[in-house]
């Protein structure tokens, strides 16, 4: 695959005694958008933290670029970076969980403004418009100053996507970002989504939205027991699956 953004080799995570995640391989290019399916259980989330060195790895090797996520390489050898350098190499990664995790004390501006003053040293003022703007971009114009709790989960999903994006990261991951929301509110969370998807943008979606996979997704990946087991086209997976345990999860889904 030519311009490879996101490369995993044999990942493995394990908790304990509990092996989660089983030799998983993926490159994912840039600007392509991958969506992971998968019953509950099966590792995807755990794989999407590996990718953002939430989680250490067991055994195996992700690179972002040319940089191994969370480590130094040094010739055959690999050092843990710091805390401090860690936190620089997940500036360029964006990261939407299941919870919305916004600071309740803080407005819809001042969640999205924290990132990049703090941590990038943007000038207030331009990280405030940069702000104004991506929460246009969302469908949340007229609403800087609200705070979490005058927002619906939809909206207040939509200030976390605008508070990734204003790190202006290479790669945006979303951990089942609609599956916290009422039914009513996952499509404007899906429409954004959908919107980022057509800029160009590289996403990894661990999502049980088939619909927004079949549409969306450049590739769908399927998980299971810690392994893809099968990747491919939407209409290849979805529409016509060749590895039982994808066949027999989407017999349940639709």
């Amino acid at each position: 695959m030519s311009n490879v953004l996101v490369r995993a080799e044999n990942v493995h995570k394990s908790f304990g005694a509990n092996d989660v995640l089983k030799g998983v391989d993926l490159e994912v290019a840039a600007g392509e958008v991958v969506c992971l399916l998968g019953a509950s259980g099966s590792g995807k989330s755990t794989f999407l933290r590996c990718i953002n060195h939430l989680e250490t790895l067991s055994q195996g090797r992700i690179w972002i670029g040319d940089e191994v996520v969370g480590y130094r390489q040094d010739g055959n050898n690999l050092h843990e970076l710091s805390d401090k350098e860690a936190s620089r190499q997940r500036r360029n990664i964006g990261m939407v969980f299941q919870r919305f995790n916004l600071f309740p004390h803080m407005t819809a501006l001042e969640n999205i403004i924290e990132g990049p003053v703090q941590v990038k040293k943007q000038k207030p003022a331009e990280a405030r418009q940069l702000a104004s703007e991506l929460l246009a971009r969302v469908g949340l114009a007229g609403r800087e100053n609200a705070y979490p709790r005058q927002l619906s989960g939809g909206q207040q999903q939509r200030v976390a996507i605008a508070r990734a994006l204003a790190m202006k990261p290479e790669l945006m991951l979303f951990d089942e970002p609609t599956s916290a929301l009422d039914p009513e509110l996952v499509g404007e969370v899906l429409d954004v989504m959908k919107d980022l998807a057509r800029s160009g943008l590289t996403m990894i979606v661990v999502t049980h939205e088939i619909g927004f996979a079949k549409e969306v997704a450049d590739r769908v990946a399927f998980m299971h027991n810690g392994q893809i087991v099968e990747i491919g086209t939407p209409s290849e997976v979805l529409d016509n699956p060749q590895h039982e345990r994808t066949a027999a999860f989407l017999s349940r889904v639709f």
